[in-house]
């Protein structure tokens, strides 16, 4: 069975070679390991082999790895070393925690909620990082606001004091079809570019996971999300023990 530190450098080595077969400097692309459902010492060990952005789908499971983390490295340790992403949906009711606990939240798909979160954010922290979600698929079931849609909730978010609207995050349907995977892709960052011509400073296209990060690379995506090829299938959190307290040191990406 692998480690996680093998599996973390096998995705490392996926993404050099994504970027590179699209003319692109890898370091342009931030890995980011999605943790839920997985243990925190096994975030834990991550972090022992250099991994530093965590991704979390629900507000509660994260906080509760935070707080095993800071139990074990100490509160400012924990802090300085873990970039914590919230990337799953938010509810009105959890943006306190979200404003509160996390670094980035990718999952603003609305006025309401990032009106929330810049009266909740604490002033004495650095602006909350937000990506608004696209539904680039137009599925029912899935979250994100349509791309025609995208402009007019971009202006209203980069208008609210205590966030920075870094971008843009989206979902596609699954699909093993890689010219589709390519397409939806790319009209993502096709909105994220409007965005841009429309005199907004933005930086972070987060898009791609475990099945379609190449295809996500060859159309742009500054930030993969990527769980299974880092902690293998999605599973129950458990409180195994924490493994040794990682050293303190900057991520490359």
């Amino acid at each position: 069975m692998q480690s996680i530190d093998d599996n973390l450098q096998a995705v490392r080595q996926r993404i050099a070679r994504a970027a590179a077969a699209a003319g692109r400097d890898p370091r342009g692309v931030t890995l980011l390991a999605v943790s839920k459902t997985h243990p925190a010492a096994l975030v834990g060990q991550a972090l022992a082999a250099g991994q530093r952005a965590f991704g979390e789908n629900y507000v509660q499971e994260a906080i509760e790895k935070m707080d095993a983390l800071a139990g074990k490295l100490g509160q400012e340790r924990a802090r300085a070393l873990c970039d914590w992403h919230l990337i799953g949906p938010l509810q009105s009711n959890k943006t306190r925690l979200a404003a509160e606990r996390f670094a980035w939240v990718h999952s603003v798909e609305s006025e309401k909620i990032a009106r929330r979160l810049s009266a909740q954010r604490p002033a004495g922290m650095a602006p909350l990082n937000l990506l608004l979600q696209v539904n680039v698929s137009g599925e029912a079931s899935k979250s994100g606001v349509a791309p025609d849609g995208v402009i007019a909730l971009a202006h209203a978010v980069a208008a609210l004091p205590r966030l920075r609207l870094r971008g843009l995050m989206a979902i596609p349907e699954s699909s093993a079809d890689v010219q589709l995977q390519r397409s939806r892709f790319s009209r993502v960052t096709e909105t994220f570019e409007e965005l841009k011509r429309n005199r907004f400073d933005l930086d972070t296209l987060s898009m791609g996971m475990s099945d379609d990060m190449e295809a996500a690379i060859a159309e742009g995506a500054t930030m993969v999300r990527i769980g299974t090829a880092i902690f293998g299938p999605r599973r129950r959190s458990g409180g195994a023990e924490l493994p040794p307290a990682p050293p303190l040191r900057k991520s490359a990406a």
